[in-house]
């Protein structure tokens, strides 16, 4: 064979080449596109202000901005801002989403190799003989590239799901991170709270010790009555039975920010808070809808599945067709292993394609399947926009109920507490009865309570607002 005919066989290959990497700039299937953001402006039919909860409580108000990536350094507390710094580094739940983003990372590198060439090294040695003949060995060794043409685009579309799913645990990190700050700042709250009802109860007891000490001393100057002084004392003992239950929230929320700071309950170093040194914050800002489906974690998170489930009708669409791939080889042969790569070897290259012809409805029930999940997928992205857009919601209106629940909650503290010191001055003077006393005590006792549940309700639904404006996050 001349040097003409060599050339032949070569050059029909490379026009096959050519052809077939032609195909390759086509994927079937859907190319994705991001849901539309909403067409709303606000969150609540009316628009919604904080109420004023009174002169000497601090009034909020909403206002348009980025939420700040230190969100609960607002809160004004040090402590505070230790305590999620310290979540955030040793929380095993952000740990855990940590090591699933790199295990997609990956993933999304082990899918992406499979556009590249692969190049392996073929190697065999043999030794054949017969009755009465000598033994001969024969050695073979030379590189082998392959490489898949991915002419309608079922690889890319693998890399683009993994992408998406890649996108989707970088989601899940941003929210177990939120969502760690956010309890971190909870917890706090409801130490602090508990810790000031105690406070409370326990002013409570001495106040309830000075009227069972008036009445005895009322009792021996023959003004009261022995039942007078059995219902102070009964009114000393239900208030001490408030106490419990306080400690036991206490110790639920001891417990609870051990977990989420990576530390036992046991630990006598967690951090302990107090309501009077949290700062309310008074500024809260405002994403609004069209920029929160961009923000919240959550959002990002369902949108990034409805992309991977987009890309995969692309992979399952793939299936259906032709399957091309190219190979490549170079191989030397010897007698002996030492003589190798001493000799001229033997070329190939090749070109091959499978296609598809009958498998029984499976490769089509896999793209109705992956049309199905992506219909799905595109129902729990709206879902979770509504679900968002609805707990924005729920908070912003929480924010001005509280406000006003802590105005007449501290109306009513006031007005108990004039009435309580009435009287007991009237019990003194012989103008009042002890049950009068106590009642006025026990709306007292209700008020300081009711009065401080209020205060660290509008803590807690202070710290939602900036968790359900995304956080940091975006």
């Amino acid at each position: 064979m001349n040097s003409r005919d060599r050339r032949v066989p070569t050059r029909r290959a490379a026009l096959a080449l050519c052809a077939v990497l032609a195909l390759c700039g086509c994927a079937v299937g859907p190319d994705f596109v991001a849901p539309p953001p909403p067409r709303q402006l606000g969150y609540t039919a009316q628009p919604v202000v904080p109420a004023a909860p009174g002169a000497s409580e601090p009034r909020q108000r909403i206002v348009a901005g980025a939420v700040p990536a230190e969100w609960w350094q607002r809160f004004g507390s040090s402590t505070l801002d230790r305590a999620v710094a310290q979540a955030l580094a040793h929380s095993p739940a952000v740990a855990q989403a940590r090591a699933t983003l790199q295990q997609a990372q990956a993933l999304l590198r082990a899918a992406a190799g499979a556009r590249q060439p692969q190049l392996d090294v073929d190697a065999a040695a043999s030794r054949s003989g017969g009755a009465g003949a000598g033994t001969d060995a024969l050695y073979s060794a030379g590189p082998l590239v392959q490489f898949d043409a991915d002419a309608f685009g079922g690889v890319r579309r693998q890399i683009e799901q993994q992408s998406a799913l890649r996108d989707v645990q970088r989601a899940q990190l941003d929210a177990a991170r939120l969502s760690l700050a956010g309890n971190v700042v909870a917890r706090a709250i409801d130490s602090a709270a508990a810790r000031a009802q105690l406070d409370a109860v326990q002013r409570l007891l001495d106040i309830d010790a000075d009227d069972v000490a008036l009445v005895r001393f009322a009792l021996q100057a023959g003004t009261a009555s022995r039942a007078d002084l059995v219902a102070a004392q009964a009114q000393l003992a239900a208030d001490r039975a408030l106490l419990p239950p306080l400690r036991q929230q206490l110790a639920l929320a001891r417990d609870a920010l051990g977990l989420l700071l990576g530390r036992s309950a046991a630990d006598p170093a967690l951090p302990e808070f107090d309501l009077a040194q949290l700062r309310l914050p008074r500024r809260l800002p405002l994403t609004v809808p069209s920029q929160l489906v961009r923000r919240r974690p959550d959002i990002v998170a369902a949108q990034a599945q409805l992309h991977a489930a987009s890309a995969a009708i692309g992979v399952a669409s793939a299936d259906l067709y032709p399957q091309l791939s190219l190979s490549a080889s170079w191989t030397a042969q010897a007698g002996a292993a030492r003589l190798l790569f001493a000799q001229a070897g033997a070329w190939q290259l090749a070109a091959a394609a499978a296609a598809p012809l009958w498998h029984g409805g499976t490769l089509r029930a896999r793209r109705d399947a992956a049309q199905a999940a992506y219909r799905a997928q595109r129902a729990a992205y709206r879902q979770t926009v509504l679900g968002a857009f609805a707990q924005v919601a729920d908070v912003l209106q929480a924010l001005d109920h509280d406000a006003a629940l802590l105005g007449a909650q501290r109306q009513a503290r006031d007005l108990a507490a004039e009435s309580l010191r009435l009287q007991r001055q009237a019990y003194a003077a012989g103008g009042a009865g002890v049950l009068q006393v106590l009642a006025a005590q026990r709306a007292y006792q209700q008020a300081v309570l009711g009065e401080l549940g209020a205060r660290a309700q509008r803590y807690r639904d202070t710290a939602q607002w900036f968790t359900a404006m995304g956080g940091g996050a975006g």
